[in-house]
């Protein structure tokens, strides 16, 4: 990484960490877990992408390299970044509907 770029990260993550030191703990741990209906939305994508049978009937064991499992996991964390925007999204916008009436 370059001068220019390698300094940009640094104030880029010293703004970020300077502003997560600043929110309670009540904020962090809302950001940290997802609410139920964002846990159930990720479980039912990875259900989809790796197949589901019922544990009763079938003995079902998945084989992956570290590399597509590693791709599989940021794309299980990115999907839950989107979806719990999106539901900041939504309540903000509730919000200022009540606001306005």
């Amino acid at each position: 990484m370059n001068n220019l770029s390698s300094k940009f990260a640094t104030e880029d993550k010293n703004t970020l960490f300077s502003y997560i030191e600043s929110l309670n703990p009540e904020t962090i741990a809302q950001l940290h877990s997802p609410s139920p209906e964002v846990a159930a939305l990720i479980e039912r994508r990875l259900v989809g992408m790796l197949g589901m049978l019922p544990s009763d009937d079938f003995d079902v064991s998945i084989e992956t390299s570290r590399g597509n499992l590693g791709q599989l996991m940021a794309s299980a964390m990115m999907y839950g970044y989107f979806l719990n925007n999106a539901q900041a999204r939504m309540t903000l916008e509730q919000s200022w509907e009540n606001v306005e009436e």
